[in-house]
């Protein structure tokens, strides 16, 4: 199944020279759906996995469906002020400005094995800042997952200490 004839590009998005990859339609699509997050936990080839981080807000969807399948909690990581307990924060740049990330304190336990979960990865900020966060609790990064890489941005440079799966590469 080629998982790219479900991903929209939306141009301009969201600003002027961004072409956004929008994952909706495979969302909606079942069977797609169904495929994708197989690849997704057969990428981790029977490691265990504690906890599944997902980035806001793509990073949920699937994120809480492979913690669902590989029976691990879900850990959500946030922006700023949107977490209600005490939090730990990193910053990264986009390839459109700059933001950062929150994580509950409590989120990561020493030794955790964790799965980072995103939609794309693109420069690595994002990818980064989620890593930083897990060594800052102590968990130790199994792989970072992504549904797609933009491969034309470089981004695993910046997180090419870590396994990386994506299962589609632009």
């Amino acid at each position: 199944m080629k998982f790219e004839n479900y991903i929209r590009d939306i141009q301009g998005f969201p600003k002027e020279g961004i072409l956004f990859k929008d994952i909706t339609p495979l969302l909606n699509e079942p069977i797609a759906r169904e495929e994708c997050l197989k690849i997704l936990v057969d990428s981790l080839k029977g490691q265990k996995i504690d906890k599944v981080i997902g980035a806001e807000s793509r990073g949920f969807f699937f994120g809480m469906l492979l913690a669902q399948e590989l029976k691990a909690g879900f850990v959500p990581v946030r922006k700023p002020r949107k977490l209600p307990f005490t939090t730990i924060s990193s910053s990264y740049d986009l390839e459109y400005g700059t933001d950062s990330l929150e994580i509950h304190t409590d989120a990561i336990q020493k030794g955790d094995k964790v799965l980072i979960h995103d939609d794309v990865l693109a420069t690595g900020g994002t990818a980064k800042a989620l890593g930083d966060l897990v060594k800052e609790l102590g968990g130790e990064i199994v792989q970072f997952n992504f549904l797609m890489e933009l491969s034309f941005l470089h981004g695993r440079e910046k997180i090419k200490d870590s396994p990386i799966f994506a299962a589609i590469t632009y």
